[in-house]
């Protein structure tokens, strides 16, 4: 059975795409509980109920597969926060959405942050980036920059530079999700609270 590069879902039929999908589950399913290194081809086949050549047949490779993977976390996470912040009417409420909604989709889907975790990071303790620079993965930062931007030409925001403080709100946000992951009884909702209040006192005017 020849192998598909990387499977086309374009040109795949309604059958195939479904296989797919099940095929992105189960990987999701197994990174989340055993880590990316035991995620094996084999492993994922004998979760899906089928042969590694038919896996194969639809991922050319666990690469090809584990990325996928990556992609439809990433596709869903990207998604959640969009729609919060599209609903926010003004550029205050629309960063608060943004920061809301950035710890809500992480405290409400532990398997998708562990999926992103474990294919981003490296294996010292989770804390170093694999390859340099992903921080802003899903084009999440820029996003961010984008909503913070609109702020200042709207005159609600003081002058900053947007990428920057981004890259500062950002970090806080991964710093507090990752503090909760390794201590579970911390409280992310109060945490949440004081995220929001030090985000709006980074980038409003401040009184002279």
């Amino acid at each position: 059975m020849a192998a598909r590069a990387g499977g086309a879902p374009g040109t795949a039929t309604f059958t195939e795409q479904a296989r797919r999908q099940q095929l992105v589950d189960c990987t999701i399913e197994l990174i989340s509980t055993r880590g990316y290194p035991a995620t094996s081809l084999a492993a994922i086949a004998e979760r899906a109920g089928i042969s590694k050549a038919a896996v194969l047949y639809h991922f050319s490779s666990k690469d090809n597969l584990t990325q996928a993977a990556l992609s439809h976390v990433l596709a869903e996470f990207t998604a959640y926060v969009r729609e919060r912040v599209d609903r926010a009417s003004e550029p205050p409420a629309a960063v608060v959405a943004y920061v809301r909604a950035m710890i809500g989709y992480q405290q409400a889907n532990r398997r998708h942050v562990r999926v992103i975790t474990e294919m981003l990071l490296d294996d010292h303790g989770g804390t170093r980036l694999k390859t340099p620079g992903q921080h802003g993965t899903g084009n999440r930062l820029q996003e961010l920059a984008d909503l913070l931007a609109a702020g200042q030409r709207a005159g609600c925001f003081r002058d900053f530079d947007p990428g920057t403080v981004a890259l500062a709100i950002g970090g806080a946000i991964d710093s507090v999700v990752s503090h909760w992951l390794a201590h579970p009884t911390y409280d992310l909702d109060a945490a949440a609270d004081e995220l929001e209040t030090f985000t709006l006192d980074a980038i409003t005017h401040r009184d002279r």
